[in-house]
C-alpha cells in the first residue's frame, strides 16, 4: 500500500540559472532542519532537476548545475529524513532548456513552423517545450530511472509540466502519418497531442513502477481535467495546483477539490507563499491569506502544500517560514478532524467541461464559463454540493444541475431520466439537455425553441422568485431560448428590447431598453421535479457577477430543493463558505465555516518577462480577517445528535432539536471554524 500523503508539505521550487555561481554554498543542515521544524513542515518536495535542465545531484544521465560542487539533493534528502520529514523528488518533464538547446530537433514545432510553447524566439527569456513524440522521452525516462535508483527511499516522484501543444515536429509528423492522421486537420493534430501525452504517461509510469511498484507518482499539468479518467491509473494521488493570486482566484480550488473528492484518491491542495505566482523571489503573501487558504484545503477534504522557492545559495527564507508556520501550526491542530472525512452534498453539479474530457480541455482550455459561474453561485449560496462527471453515481444527490451547455448523449440521457424517475430533481439551463435534431430531451412542461433574435433581453421572474431589490425587468446580458409553457408552471416573463443595437438604430451607450409589454415567452418553466431556465445564467454570472441574477437562481433552487436542503447559516455573507464532512469511523460530522474578505488590487505590470508580466491583472488579496458574530445554524442529519462542539477549542455548544433539525449558534467566526456534531 502506498503511504498516505502528509498534511503539511512544502513544494520547494529550485529553477536556477546556470549563470549563477555558488549554488548551495550556504546550505546548512542544522539551520535547514530547524527552519522546517519551527514551521511545522512534515514533507518537502525537493528538486532533482529543474526547467533550466540542470541536475542537483551526482548524475551520469544529465548535467549537474555548473555552479554546484556537491550533491545538494542528497544533502537536503538526508537532512529531512533525519527529522522524519518526507521527501518526494521533483523532475521537470515538459520543459527542459538544456535538452532543448543541445537537441533543438526535440522541440515542439507549431503548425506555422515556429517553436511552440512558452518561448517561441531564441532571443526570448523563458523555458522551452519538448515533444514527447521525440527521443527526448527516452532521455527523460533514463533520468527518472537514475533518480529512482539513487534515492530508493524517496516518498514520491513529482513530474512537472505534463503538457503538449499542436506539434508538427518531424517526430510528430511521423507519428501522425503512421497512425493515418492528417496534419492539415486541427482535430487530427489534437489527437496527436493526446497520443503524445499518453505515450508520456505510459513510458514514465512504467519506468517508476518497474523499480518500485509502491512509489507514489504524480504528473502535474496545473489542472485536473474533469472527465479525463483514462490517465488516472498513472497517478497514485493528486496535487491540486491552485494559487489564488497566480491567476486561479479563490473559487478555483473548491471546484477542483469537490471534483477529485469523488475519485477516491488521496489529494492535497497546492497554493504558494508568493504574493503573485511561481518564480517570485522576495514576494510574501499576508499570513492571514495563507492561513485562510490552508483552512479552505481542510474544509474541502484536502491535505496542504505550500509552494516556496529556494535561494540559489541553498538557504530557506526566514520570513517565508514564519508565515508558513502560522498556517501549519493551525493545520496540525485540525488535521484529525479532516483525516478520512467524506463530503456531504445535496446537489450534484455535472460539469459541461467533463462530458468530452480531454477533447473538451484541448478545444476550450481549463475553464468553461458555465461551470465556473455555476460553482460560484453555489458557493456563494452556501449550498452543499459535489462536482461530477457523467461516469459518477447520481443516486446520492437530491438535485442535479446541468449548467448552460452540457451535451447529453444517449447514455447520459438514459441515466438522467432514471434519476428523475427515481424521484431526483433536475435543473437545466440554456442549451443543456437540448439535442440539435430532437430538441429538448426532457419533459420540462413546455416547448423549448430556438434562440431569441434579441440579445440582450430582459427577465422578470414571478414575484416570489425575484431578487429582494428588483421588481422590474432586469437585463440578462445574453440571449434566451424561446420557451412556451404547455402543462408546466411558468417562472416568469421575457421582455424583448425594441431592437438590437446596429449602425442604423441604436439607443444610448449600451443596449436598447425593453418594450413595456411582455414578449409572450417564459424565462423558465417547471414541471414536477424538473426546472428549465431559458438563459445561460451561469455563463452570464461568470462574466458579470450580477447579484440579482444569483438571488433569482437561489430562489428557484430553494423551491426545487424544498425540505431536502441540509444546512442553512444565517448571518454568513455570500463571501463565506460552508462545507459539511462526515467521518464515519469517528461517527461524527464536521461543519466547516470559512470567511475572509477578499479585495482586488493591482493592474498591468512589467516584471522582465516573467510569469506575471505585461498582463492586465488584478490580484485577489486577503489582508485583515474580520470576525463574524452569532451565526445561526440549522442542520438536518439522519442520525440522532449527542453533542455539538467547537474544535479544536473543545467548547461545547447548546443546541435544540425539532422537526428533524438541530439548531445552534456559533458565537464567533474568524477565518475558519470547525463545528463537530457527534
Amino acid at each position: 500500500m502506498i503511504t498516505p500523503l502528509r498534511f503539511r508539505q512544502i513544494h520547494l521550487d529550485f529553477h536556477t540559472s546556470g549563470a549563477i555561481a555558488g549554488i548551495g554554498s550556504r546550505f546548512d543542515k542544522a539551520a535547514y532542519q530547524a527552519t522546517l521544524k519551527r514551521a511545522a513542515v512534515n514533507s518537502v518536495s525537493t528538486f532533482a532537476t529543474c526547467h533550466h535542465g540542470w541536475s542537483y545531484y551526482n548524475t551520469k544521465v544529465g548535467k549537474r548545475h555548473p555552479g554546484l560542487d556537491f550533491d545538494l539533493l542528497r544533502a537536503q534528502f538526508d537532512a529531512c529524513k533525519e527529522i522524519d520529514i518526507n521527501v518526494p523528488i521533483y523532475l521537470t518533464a515538459g520543459v527542459h532548456n538544456m535538452a532543448a538547446e543541445e537537441h533543438p530537433e526535440w522541440r515542439e514545432i507549431a503548425p506555422d513552423g515556429s517553436y511552440s510553447g512558452w518561448t517561441k524566439s531564441p532571443l526570448q527569456a523563458g523555458f522551452k517545450m519538448l515533444s514527447f513524440h521525440s527521443p527526448y522521452l527516452d532521455y527523460l525516462c533514463e533520468q527518472v530511472r537514475e533518480v529512482m535508483e539513487l534515492f530508493p527511499h524517496a516518498d514520491g516522484i513529482f513530474l512537472d509540466i505534463i503538457s503538449q501543444n499542436e506539434d508538427c515536429s518531424v517526430w510528430a509528423l511521423e507519428h501522425m502519418q503512421a497512425k493515418g492522421l492528417d496534419p492539415l486537420k486541427p482535430e487530427d493534430r489534437r489527437q496527436s497531442r493526446l497520443d503524445g501525452l499518453m505515450k508520456y504517461y505510459q513510458r514514465v509510469t512504467e519506468t517508476v513502477r518497474s523499480i518500485d511498484p509502491k512509489m507514489p507518482i504524480f504528473h502535474n499539468s496545473g489542472h485536473v481535467t474533469p472527465g479525463y479518467r483514462d490517465i488516472l491509473k498513472f497517478f497514485s494521488h493528486l496535487e491540486l495546483e491552485s494559487l489564488p493570486t497566480g491567476g486561479w482566484g479563490y473559487d478555483h480550488f473548491p471546484m477542483s477539490a469537490k471534483y477529485v473528492h469523488q475519485l477516491d484518491m488521496d489529494y492535497l491542495g497546492m497554493t504558494g507563499k508568493f504574493h503573485t505566482t511561481w518564480g517570485e523571489f522576495g514576494g510574501y503573501k499576508h499570513p492571514n491569506a495563507l492561513r485562510y487558504e490552508c483552512c479552505a484545503m481542510l474544509a474541502y477534504g484536502a491535505k496542504c502544500s505550500v509552494g516556496d522557492q529556494l535561494h540559489p545559495e541553498g538557504t530557506l527564507d526566514e520570513s517565508t517560514y514564519g508565515i508558513i508556520g502560522e498556517a501549519y501550526r493551525d493545520v496540525a491542530e485540525k488535521e484529525a478532524y479532516v483525516q478520512g472525512a467524506r463530503n456531504v452534498a445535496d446537489v450534484g453539479l455535472l460539469l459541461s467541461g467533463s462530458i468530452r474530457g480531454a477533447e473538451s480541455f484541448l478545444k476550450n482550455g481549463r475553464e468553461r464559463a458555465s461551470d465556473t459561474g455555476a460553482g460560484r453561485m453555489l458557493l456563494e449560496s452556501h449550498v452543499l454540493f459535489d462536482v461530477l462527471d457523467a461516469a459518477m453515481d447520481f443516486a446520492p444527490y437530491k438535485l442535479l444541475i446541468l449548467p448552460d451547455d452540457v451535451e447529453v448523449d444517449p447514455d447520459l440521457e438514459t441515466k438522467l431520466k432514471a434519476f428523475v424517475a427515481a424521484g431526483g430533481k433536475l435543473m437545466l439551463t440554456g442549451d443543456s439537455g437540448i439535442d440539435s435534431g430532437r430538441g429538448m430531451l426532457f419533459d420540462v412542461g413546455g416547448e423549448v425553441g430556438e434562440l431569441s433574435e434579441y440579445g440582450p433581453d430582459y427577465l422578470l421572474p414571478k414575484s416570489d422568485l425575484r431578487a429582494d431589490f428588483v421588481n422590474n425587468p432586469m437585463v440578462m446580458y445574453g440571449k434566451s431560448r424561446r420557451v412556451q409553457v404547455k402543462d408546466g408552471e411558468s417562472l416568469g416573463e421575457i421582455f424583448d428590447p425594441y431592437f438590437n443595437r446596429q449602425f442604423n438604430h441604436f439607443c444610448s451607450h449600451q443596449h436598447t431598453p425593453n418594450r413595456a409589454e411582455a414578449s409572450g415567452y417564459s424565462c423558465g418553466v417547471r414541471k414536477g421535479n424538473v426546472v428549465y431556465l431559458a438563459h445561460p445564467i451561469f455563463s452570464i454570472y461568470r462574466s458579470y457577477g450580477q447579484v440579482a441574477l444569483r438571488q433569482y437562481f437561489e430562489k428557484v433552487l430553494a423551491q426545487l430543493l424544498g425540505e431536502d436542503r441540509r444546512v442553512s447559516v444565517a448571518g454568513l455573507p455570500s463571501t463565506g463558505r460552508v462545507s459539511l464532512m462526515h467521518q464515519a469511523e469517528q461517527q461524527r460530522h464536521v461543519l466547516h465555516l470559512l470567511f475572509a474578505n477578499t479585495i482586488n488590487r493591482g493592474g498591468a505590470a512589467e516584471l522582465h518577462g516573467g510569469n506575471a508580466s505585461g498582463v492586465q491583472q488584478s490580484y485577489e488579496v486577503i489582508e485583515e480577517l474580520l470576525p463574524l458574530y452569532d451565526l445561526e445554524v440549522e442542520l438536518k442529519l439522519e442520525a440522532p445528535v449527542q453533542a455539538v462542539s467547537l474544535q479544536p477549542e473543545g467548547t461545547e455548544l447548546e443546541f435544540t432539536e425539532s422537526g428533524g433539525s438541530i439548531r445552534f449558534r456559533v458565537p464567533k467566526l474568524v477565518c475558519h471554524q470547525m463545528v463537530v456534531i457527534s
